[in-house]
Parts: C-alpha cells; sequence; structure tokens
C-alpha cells in the first residue's frame, strides 16, 4: 500500500473545476468544502456508511482552518467527502463514497476540489496516502505516481486496538 505523489502545477485547476461543475450540476451534486457546524453529522455519517478510522481522519481534517474537507451533497443527502491534512501535512485522504454514487464523476470532482485547494494553500505537491485499490484511478485522475519505498510511511505509527472481550 504505497504512497503516490501528485504533481499541482502545471494544470489548469479552473478549467477542471467548471469541467467538474459541469458534470456534477447535470446530476443534482454540489462539492463545496465543509463547515465546522457540520463537524458531528458527518462524522457520524462517515463513521455509520463508511468507517470509524475515515471519521477519525475526517474529524482531524476539522480541525484545520478552513476546514479541510469537501463534501458531495444531492440535496441535503450526503453522498461522500474528502480530505487533505488530516494524517499528515501534504497527504490527500481519506475519500470515499457510498457504493451506489461510484461511477458518476463524483469521486474525481471531489479529489479535484481538495487538490486545487491544496495548490492555492501553497502546496506544489500532494500525496495520496496508503493507496490500496485505486492506483489506476490515481494515474489515470491526477498522473499520480508511486512513491518507491513509501510504505508503511507516516502510517507504521497506526495502532489498530484490539477490542476487549
Amino acid at each position: 500500500m504505497p504512497d503516490m505523489l501528485i504533481h499541482l502545477y502545471g494544470r489548469d485547476w479552473n478549467e477542471i473545476l467548471l469541467r467538474d461543475r459541469s458534470k456534477m450540476d447535470r446530476i443534482g451534486v454540489k462539492i463545496h468544502r465543509a463547515l465546522s457546524p457540520d463537524r458531528e453529522p458527518i462524522l457520524r455519517f462517515i463513521a455509520q456508511n463508511m468507517n470509524e478510522g475515515h471519521a477519525g481522519e475526517a474529524s482531524a481534517a476539522f480541525s484545520n482552518n478552513p476546514p479541510t474537507i469537501f463534501v458531495a451533497m444531492r440535496g441535503r443527502e450526503l453522498l461522500g467527502f474528502a480530505c487533505y491534512d488530516a494524517t499528515a501535512k501534504g497527504f490527500f485522504g481519506p475519500t470515499e463514497l457510498l457504493a451506489a454514487e461510484r461511477g458518476k464523476g463524483i469521486g474525481t470532482a471531489l479529489l479535484n476540489a481538495c487538490m486545487n485547494a491544496m495548490k492555492e494553500a501553497g502546496y506544489a505537491y500532494a500525496v495520496a496516502g496508503w493507496v490500496t485499490d485505486a492506483r489506476a484511478f490515481y494515474e489515470k485522475t491526477v498522473g499520480a505516481t508511486v512513491i518507491e519505498g513509501s510504505f508503511p510511511g507516516v502510517y507504521e505509527r497506526f495502532i489498530k486496538v484490539q477490542k476487549v472481550k
């Protein structure tokens, strides 16, 4: 599960975001930066529909100012999220969508929103951390490349607590 490097410069993020917005408008989805007052409902959604580990990282993203978490909404329905600067500075992720919403371009729009925000914050590169089955997606979507020898990297301190019986 290596990390992947994403170059943030040399891309026309305005054009990319306009294309994403047009596509999202056609399917009735809005991508926006989450607001602090939405913290608890979003974290509950993530813990209940995705996993608790992602909720922990999203909680860290809410601690940044401004929050470094973007959400995908259809009306008042939360469909998915993407974070950056959650586990480590300069890292993208976690990100996840409800299974029924995959394959519609929503994940791409969330990724691009985060990449643009990172570039605007002054980052030249982003790191997609602990990439599992999304390697081809990152390669195709943002030209990411594997960082050799990057596993376990920052995640070597990751603790998986066992449940007490």
